[in-house]
């Protein structure tokens, strides 16, 4: 995956540096000076550290010797002894590299000095150096700065809530995605199942990717504790969960392996589940989804035709954007649309959920509209136009990096995942008790009946009984204007979720009498209500 980082650590070779290589009395040092930043671009920053920290003791008072130091020790989240590094550049030099500066500004964003990060990074800006990269960097900083300073002083009515370690481990734990009905929920974990389990050698050298999940337990109003999906899902390599069909019924995963071909630098698969509660081994879900370029992750429309997913595929606006396509019919697609400069950026855009309005989408963005690194956006589709991107605000996003949010089809409650402090790990998985904050509504205000209720079951041929897929499905509201329209699954089933009320329903299928009669849906502020009605098509 193609992250967006700190632009300047590929502009690292100022005046300033190359003046450095010739003070040197230490020809091995001038040497090992070369390999130690061939590192540091290389990403393998505990090696670079090393060789620049060998360095350094032969060159004390050399502030781009000390800059190197700390930009190391910022990648390696050691921010502490980052600002120790910058401080003593800037005491040696006061023409110390500009990027000193910089760097300098994003310790002090992560530690929530955001007056300090202001003036580091107006600092840099005074340079006025040619650098358009690193000038957009430091830019972006400075909204990011200005966005938590604002957010934290005007908090939501929210209570967040970190989930325990029924689900969250002492290992990075992100990715939540529920059902409609807030029955289940499946993550993705690098906690490890023994000891003897594999590390991603060639990548960060932590444990490999899996899939968990958890079942919502009626009794103790909780989820129970999580459990590995296991095989056929998971294997030996990236398995990553990105959504969950609104019926729980399908899951779409991430996987990345270099010893296989469908999954070789990363692509999107589908794996449904069967009777017996197991999973079906993952399939790719090929063209024109997955390309030969990186795709992070893919959602669901509640009515299974729209799919949402993140790719790095040419005709895009940065790193990551993300796309829409229609599924036109079982093996009919549409062409993929990108979302467009209303959404995506020059930046990272990725972990989309749309919530089970099928209007609501939230995405992840490292860009200017954060409060720093990744936070969570919503935009609103509106007679098929994209709103402008919102921050959801503070304390669900905050200066940390927030992952990927999911809502219960109620409104009640959100999940997220975040690096925030006082987690158990890296990044855990939190629940949001969202209180006045109607998250599914444009303006985030409340009212009676902002939550969803859901309508589903299962449409059968009348002779035999079976389940009868791409049945049509539509709700009409009292006015007699259509609402929704939903297709059968394979097995027959359809799903609604939507604001309680008086419906009539309508199904139909070529070579079948059609069904017309009223629904009346109820709708509940403390609880989703499920609504169960099964249909006999006959011939």
């Amino acid at each position: 995956m193609l992250l967006f980082s700190l632009f300047f650590s590929f502009t690292l070779v100022s005046q300033n540096e190359k003046e450095n290589t010739n003070i040197f009395t230490n020809t091995a040092d001038a040497a090992k000076l070369v390999i130690a930043k061939q590192k540091m671009l290389a990403g393998d920053y505990v090696a670079a550290l090393n060789s620049f920290r060998e360095i350094v003791k032969n060159s004390p008072n050399d502030a781009t010797l000390r800059y190197y130091v700390a930009f190391c020790y910022f990648n390696l989240k050691q921010y502490d002894k980052a600002k120790e590094e910058l401080l003593k550049a800037l005491a040696i030099n006061k023409d110390v590299k500009p990027e000193t500066h910089l760097l300098l500004g994003k310790v002090y964003q992560v530690e929530q000095d955001f007056d300090k990060a202001i003036e580091q990074l107006n600092s840099y800006k005074a340079f006025n150096l040619s650098d358009k990269d690193a000038n957009m960097e430091a830019d972006v900083a400075l909204s990011q700065c200005q966005n938590a300073k604002s957010y934290m002083a005007n908090p939501l009515n929210v209570t967040v809530t970190n989930m325990g370690e029924k689900i969250n481990s002492k290992y990075d734990d992100k990715n939540p995605c529920i059902t409609a009905d807030s029955k289940k929920m499946v993550f993705t974990t690098r906690r490890p199942e023994t000891t003897a389990d594999l590390v991603d050698v060639e990548g960060d050298g932590k444990y490999f990717e899996n899939i968990y999940i958890a079942v919502y337990d009626s009794t103790t109003k909780d989820f129970g504790k999580a459990v590995n999906i296991g095989a056929p899902v998971n294997t030996k390599a990236h398995d990553a969960c990105t959504s969950i069909s609104a019926d729980g019924k399908q899951i779409f995963v991430y996987k990345n392996d270099i010893h296989d071909n469908a999954s070789r630098g990363g692509n999107v698969f589908y794996s449904n589940r069967i009777n017996n509660g197991k999973w079906k081994k993952p399939e790719t879900i090929g063209k024109p989804i997955n390309s030969s370029y990186w795709e992070g992750g893919a959602c669901i429309s509640t009515n299974g035709r729209t799919y949402f997913f993140s790719s790095e595929r040419p005709g895009g606006y940065g790193g990551s954007d993300i796309w829409m396509v229609e599924k036109i019919s079982k093996k009919e697609w549409g062409k993929p649309v990108n979302l467009g400069p209303q959404i995506n950026t020059p930046y990272d855009e990725a972990g989309m959920f749309l919530a089970p309005d099928g209007k609501t989408l939230f995405f992840c963005s490292n860009g200017p509209l954060s409060m720093g690194s990744y936070d969570v956006l919503k935009t609103v589709n509106e007679n098929g136009v994209w709103s402008t991107p919102v921050n959801i605000g503070y304390p669900i996003n905050t200066p940390g990096r927030e992952g990927q949010l999911t809502v219960s089809a109620d409104a009640r409650y959100a999940y997220i995942s975040s690096d925030r402090k006082g987690g158990l790990g890296e990044n855990d998985i939190y629940r949001v008790e969202l209180k006045d904050y109607a998250i599914l509504e444009k303006d985030g205000r409340k009212t009676v009946g902002n939550g969803l209720s859901i309508l589903r079951g299962t449409i059968r041929e009348g002779f035999e009984g079976y389940g009868l897929p791409d049945v049509e499905v539509q709700l009409k509201d009292a006015s007699g204007n259509v609402v929704a329209t939903a297709f059968t699954n394979e097995t027959g089933e359809y799903l609604f979720a939507l604001r309680g009320g008086q419906y009539t329903i309508s199904i139909s299928k070529k070579g079948f009498k059609e069904i017309t009669e009223p629904v009346n849906l109820a709708l509940s502020d403390k609880e989703t209500v499920v609504l169960e009605k099964g249909y006999l098509l006959k011939k």
